[in-house]
């Protein structure tokens, strides 16, 4: 498992699936800001629920989110859109509601970073996020990532066009950064966008 400061990121379990959906995906705002694409109800059990696991994708890693003291499930994140010829992917994370605002977002993005680095050897990572989202701006930003641009009117949610930030990440700078400050390469000593699903 991949672990940070406060979090646990490991394999999606099944009974993740109807708590991920009830607490996520069925928050209808919520979701229609972090799937870029308009909202459907899933039937429960359903194979074509977004947090069900494809195993044989090699596109994209979902994980689960889980405090680290105790386990409790709070959240999903994924690493997507892995392109591996130009060593390149996308983060995504969803937090329960109960579990935001509690630093975890940052640590999440901290853990996912490793993974696209090291695990997986790639050279930039990107966050696309709505420009509204001063939360995930934020992780993003305690991590490393620059703004590089503004897709200005770009995304349809709820009924208005906002706007959407592109933040990158490469593995240097990540590497640079990684001798100190918050977003220093988890470790065991330390105890350590945009779809979800």
């Amino acid at each position: 498992m991949l672990r940070g400061s406060k979090v646990e990121l490991r394999a999606r379990h099944e009974d993740d699936i109807p708590i991920l959906q009830a607490e996520l995906h069925d928050d209808v705002v919520n979701a229609s800001r972090a799937a870029g694409g308009p909202w459907r109800p899933i039937t429960p059990g359903s194979k074509e629920a977004p947090f069900v696991v494809d195993d044989k994708e090699q596109r994209q890693v979902p994980f689960s989110v889980v405090e680290l003291d105790g386990g409790t499930l709070i959240g999903a994140a994924t690493l997507w859109g892995i392109d591996t010829h130009n060593r390149s992917a996308h983060i995504g994370l969803g937090l329960l509601p109960s579990s935001r605002g509690k630093g975890y977002g940052t640590d999440v993005v901290a853990v996912l970073c490793h993974y696209g680095f090291v695990v997986r050897g790639l050279q930039r990572l990107q966050i696309d996020t709505l420009s509204d989202n001063t939360a995930m701006l934020r992780s993003a930003e305690r991590n490393g990532f620059v703004r590089e641009g503004v897709l200005r009117s770009s995304t349809w949610v709820m009924g208005e066009f906002l706007d959407e930030v592109l933040l990158g990440l490469l593995v240097q700078e990540w590497k640079r950064g990684s001798s100190g400050g918050s977003w220093a390469e988890p470790g065991p000593d330390r105890g350590e966008g945009r779809p979800v699903p």
